[in-house]
């Protein structure tokens, strides 16, 4: 058997970079000088130092791994690790045939401009395919990153694609971005730094549809066609922490070996507790990724603050009536859709490009309605102009020809966009920001005496899901709190309307919430009870030493040594006297005080 072991040997490797045939037991220093060689002739300018790969960390594995019976390292150990293209040389005439067919595509990328060979057989693997712009617009479709419409590709069966039209109509360049010029204008800081490609970690925190995902793609698009960086996407609420570590374990290779940088996306970041999110720090700290990170919560309160140290948070806002009218536009425009009334974009007539193909309108007020009805969503905006003709065009697709042949023109209205975009919620999170946002309005309200105000922010926490329970133990505060001895009927209001709800329940109960909120607003306002008793927490906190003792005429003697210890000596029983008796109720130090009025800076 060993000797049957020994005669299939091989008697050479192939050298996956120079293609020669060396010896198993020398190929290891070969590859070391070769591969130096390699990326110092790539790159010119460099020294090796800044360009070739370290020359001892990568052999440390085979130095330490005895290799196997043949001379040949097994898959996982040594060079069989490092190396994909690290094949024995198994059969002289397909290793001469494999060879030609490296050297020809050798030749052709050095034709084509591209001087390093060498270096591609390692980094290439990760890099955008060289192509024309017309290549690149054919596969931006199914890539979700669509800027215009593709030629040769009807606008027309981009309606009838089951992806949604918000991904695909996903821009690609910031200046078809609308609705963040605050944080990506012309003269912003992150607009100067995605120019110079110097992208630091960012935190991008937004409603739902505000831009995020598309802001995240734009810099992985810019950072890919120049060539500066390599992009991974991940979303929190599918990935493990072991895919984290494999991505940031890929990068510490690629910045090694090909000297790019790594943009690691992590969708809904807050999703990640805290320990994962301790994944990101060392990695970040020294570079070796560029964290971006979406989320629509604070992330004050849902991210690390060692992490948000290391990165700059970026707020974007909910994009403005005119910005989804602009999204809107560059959407219909795209899918050849006429806006009815309106002079077309495009002086071409795509409509007659294929004349089996119904002409689609729409109505201006149809998307005047959308961008007023989707509440800064782009993506709920698309989407719904995506539903709303794709509903016309099914209703209509029996008759789509005319009786004379001609075909048929479809119209989107106005009841065909509210149909298809109802509004069924209103953007609220009972476990987020908006939830405390809103009580926090609710409450200034009512001490503000603004009835409507108030009435307002009731209702936006009841539509949005709120517990109608968790808004009336609020107004019982409120009742004690702002109200006071103002008017003390308003505690009993509250309480009234805090066991109604407990009885009827929604949406019954809400009446009875409005009842109470207007009568808080309207009533007269007093803090003097709360301020009073914030001032006894304070002399409690702030008092030195122990504290004093109850007086002796105060305390109870419910027994003979209590009463033989002149506990409730001197005592006056209020009513027994029929004028005010004058008595003391305070410890000695604290006679004369008056909580009204005092304040902590008083002792």
């Amino acid at each position: 058997m060993a000797n049957e072991m020994t005669s299939a040997a091989p008697d050479s490797v192939q050298c996956p970079v120079c293609f020669k045939d060396f010896k198993p037991d020398t190929i290891n220093g070969h590859l070391d000088v070769c591969l130096l060689k390699g990326v110092t002739e790539t790159s010119p300018s460099t020294t090796t130092e800044e360009s070739g790969p370290p020359l001892k960390k990568p052999r440390i594995t085979a130095e330490a791994v005895p290799p196997s019976p043949g001379g040949v390292n097994k898959p996982g150990a040594g060079a069989g690790a490092t190396f994909s293209l690290f094949q024995t040389n198994k059969s002289k005439v397909s290793a001469q045939s494999e060879r030609n067919g490296l050297f020809i595509s050798k030749q052709n990328a050095t034709t084509a401009g591209n001087k390093g060979g060498k270096r591609s057989v390692v980094c290439e693997a990760e890099q955008e395919p060289a192509g024309s712009e017309t290549q690149r617009s054919q596969t931006s479709v199914s890539n979700g990153k669509m800027l215009n419409t593709t030629p040769g590709l009807s606008p027309r069966t981009l309606l009838t694609m089951v992806k949604p039209l918000a991904d695909m109509l996903r821009p690609n360049t910031l200046e078809e971005y609308f609705g963040q010029s605050k944080v990506v204008g012309q003269q912003t800081l992150l607009r100067s730094l995605l120019d110079s490609q110097e992208i630091p970690s960012l935190i991008l925190w937004g409603p739902p549809g505000c831009g995020k995902t598309t802001l995240a793609h734009i810099i992985a698009s810019t950072s890919k066609k120049n060539g500066v960086a390599r992009f991974v996407p991940l979303s929190a609420t599918s990935a493990s922490t072991n895919e984290v570590r494999e991505v940031i374990k890929q990068a510490q290779n690629e910045l090694r070996l090909c000297k790019r940088k790594t943009i690691l996306f992590i969708d809904e970041i807050h999703r990640f507790n805290k320990s994962q999110q301790d994944t990101f720090l060392p990695h970040v700290e020294c570079g070796t990724v560029t964290l971006i990170g979406a989320t629509t919560e604070n992330p004050s309160f849902q991210v690390n603050a060692a992490l948000l140290s290391r990165c700059r948070v970026l707020v974007l806002e909910k994009l403005s009536v005119e910005a989804m009218g602009s999204i809107l536009d560059r959407a219909v425009a795209t899918l050849g859709i006429r806006v009815l009334g309106r002079d077309p974009a495009n002086p071409k007539d795509q409509d007659q490009a294929d004349g089996h193909e119904p002409k689609i309108y729409i109505e201006q007020k149809a998307l005047d309605t959308i961008a007023y009805l989707c509440d800064g969503d782009a993506r709920t905006g698309l989407n719904s102009l995506q539903l709303a003709v794709q509903a016309q065009v099914s209703s209509n697709r029996q008759n789509l020809l005319a009786q004379d042949g001609s075909p048929q023109e479809i119209l989107v209205k106005e009841e065909h966009v509210k149909e298809g975009l109802q509004r069924s919620h209103i953007l609220y999170d009972r476990a987020g920001e908006e939830h405390y946002n809103c009580i926090s309005a609710l409450h200034k309200s009512l001490r503000g005496s603004h009835e409507n105000a108030a009435l307002y922010w009731l209702g936006r926490m009841l539509e949005g899901g709120e517990d109608p329970l968790y808004v009336a133990r609020r107004l019982v505060r409120f009742a004690s709190e702002d109200v006071g001895m103002a008017d003390p009927s308003a505690l009993p209001q509250a309480v009234s309307a805090f066991q109604a709800c407990h009885f009827i329940g929604m949406p019954e109960c809400e009446v009875i919430l409005a009842q109470c909120v207007v009568y808080l607003a309207r009533a007269p306002k007093s803090v003097d009870v709360y301020k009073a008793y914030a001032n006894v927490k304070a002399c409690l906190r702030n008092h030195k030493g122990p504290l004093p003792p109850v007086p002796l005429h105060l305390r109870n003697a419910p027994t003979k040594l209590m009463k033989q210890l002149g506990y409730a000596k001197g005592y006056k029983y209020n009513p027994a006297f029929s004028a005010p008796v004058e008595q003391e109720y305070l410890p000695e130090e604290l006679r004369g005080i008056d909580f009204f009025t005092w304040t902590p800076a008083d002792s």
